[in-house]
C-alpha cells in the first residue's frame, strides 16, 4: 500500500528522457560548479537525476503547479540531495520574472536555465515570458535549454508529433507544438542566438540558446 503522505510524483516520460537530456547537458555544464534554474520542474525527477550525475551542480527547481512543488520537495527530501534547493512557485508570465527581479534567496545570475516539455502544453505567452525573463536571469556565459517536440518550417517532423499536436489543441486551443523558427525568432528578440540543436529520442529536440552579449 502506498504511503498517503508521500507526495512524490512519478512521470514515466521524465524517467524515459532523463538520460538523453543528461547526455546533452553534461558537456555544456562541464566539471566546474554551476548554478542551474529549472523552469517547470514537474515531478522533480530531473533535478534528482541531473544532480546525482553532476555533483558540482546546484539546482533550483520551479513550477506553477502546487502539487508539483510538493513532489519536487518530496523527492529532494527522500534523496537527501543538498544540491537541490527548495522548490519555488513560479509563473513566468508575471512581470517580476520577466523584469529579472530575484526570488527568495536566488543567486544574482544562473549559469543555465533548463526547460523540458513545457512550451507546447502552455499558451505561447508562457514561452514569451520564459525567454524574456531568462535573458535577465542568465549570466553572460549562460545558456537557455529547451527539450521537447518542435515543428520545422511549419511542418511536423513525424506523424506521431502531428497526432500529438492535434490532441493538444483539442484539449486547449492555446496549446500546441511550437515551430523552432518561431522560438528562435522569439529568442533573437531578447538577445539570444541559436547555439546547438540535437536530435533526441521519440522525435524530440534539445535546443540550446546563448546570449549574444
Amino acid at each position: 500500500m502506498s504511503d498517503p503522505q508521500d507526495h512524490r510524483l512519478d512521470f514515466p516520460a521524465t524517467r524515459r528522457n532523463a538520460d538523453a537530456i543528461l547526455d546533452v547537458l553534461k558537456p555544456l555544464i562541464g566539471n566546474e560548479p554551476k548554478v542551474v534554474l529549472e523552469i517547470a520542474s514537474g515531478s522533480g525527477q530531473h533535478a534528482v537525476h541531473m544532480t546525482t550525475a553532476c555533483p558540482t551542480l546546484t539546482w533550483w527547481p520551479t513550477d506553477l503547479d502546487p502539487d508539483h512543488i510538493l513532489s519536487i520537495d518530496a523527492w529532494r527530501q527522500d534523496t537527501g540531495a543538498r544540491s537541490i534547493q527548495p522548490a519555488t512557485l513560479l509563473d513566468v508570465t508575471q512581470p517580476a520574472w520577466r523584469k529579472g527581479e530575484p526570488r527568495n534567496n536566488w543567486p544574482q545570475h544562473f549559469d543555465a536555465i533548463v526547460n523540458a516539455n513545457m512550451i507546447h502544453i502552455a499558451p505561447w505567452t508562457a514561452a514569451e515570458g520564459l525567454v524574456e525573463g531568462a535573458a535577465q536571469h542568465l549570466g553572460d556565459d549562460g545558456f537557455l535549454y529547451f527539450y521537447g517536440p518542435f515543428k520545422h518550417g511549419g511542418r511536423h517532423t513525424a506523424d506521431s508529433n502531428a497526432a500529438f499536436d492535434a490532441d493538444l489543441r483539442t484539449r486547449n486551443p492555446a496549446w500546441g507544438i511550437r515551430d523552432l523558427d518561431e522560438v528562435e525568432a522569439l529568442a533573437n528578440r531578447h538577445g539570444f542566438k541559436l547555439d546547438q540543436t540535437h536530435q533526441m529520442p521519440a522525435n524530440n529536440l534539445s535546443v540550446v540558446f546563448r546570449l549574444k552579449r
